[in-house]
């Protein structure tokens, strides 16, 4: 009955933290998306989302951007509409970036991190980056076009010891 499943089809990211404690320089960690076609699954991304920005199609858009981690719950939100995306996309990666503003910080230097990967209200994925105490970015997850299945996802966790924008470059390479 393969032919009745639709597949994961709108996504919605979200990721917490919580604040520096006084004095301290804040914590700014981002949401970041990149977007891969058939032709090059693994390679540069044609599309990344990040704070400021939205894919062209208007189909994955990042609308809640927090510099700090103050509020309560999860401070950024990312929405993925899968289903929409031309058939020309066959992949999207879903990762974390600290920003180095302040100086090197970590996973295991942040407090009460998370991330949830979220179709309706059914949580796909939870996870709070104890996995990656060391790195200063990290996937989280990918989606891939399923033939006529539509979009499936699996966890891809992976730390990296790269800032934002060497992330940017790393974001779809291949893993085991």
């Amino acid at each position: 009955m393969s032919g009745l499943n639709k597949g994961v089809g709108r996504v919605e990211v979200t990721l917490k933290w919580d604040p520096a404690r006084s004095g301290a320089p804040v914590h700014d960690l981002d949401l970041v998306a990149g977007v891969f076609t058939s032709d090059d699954p693994h390679g540069a991304a044609v599309h990344l989302v990040h704070f400021g920005s939205r894919s062209p199609d208007g189909t994955i858009t990042l609308h809640r951007d927090s510099r700090t981690g103050q509020g309560f719950g999860y401070d950024e939100a990312m929405t993925l509409e899968l289903d929409r995306l031309a058939p020309t996309y066959a992949r999207v990666v879903v990762g974390v970036a600290i920003q180095q503003a302040g100086g090197r910080l970590a996973f295991g230097d942040i407090a009460n991190t998370g991330i949830r990967v979220r179709e309706g209200y059914t949580d796909l994925l939870v996870h709070d980056f104890t996995d990656v105490p060391d790195a200063l970015s990290a996937t989280v997850v990918e989606f891939t076009r399923d033939g006529a299945d539509g979009w499936a996802y699996r966890p891809l966790l992976h730390g990296f010891d790269a800032d934002p924008q060497t992330f940017a470059t790393l974001l779809g390479s291949a893993r085991p």
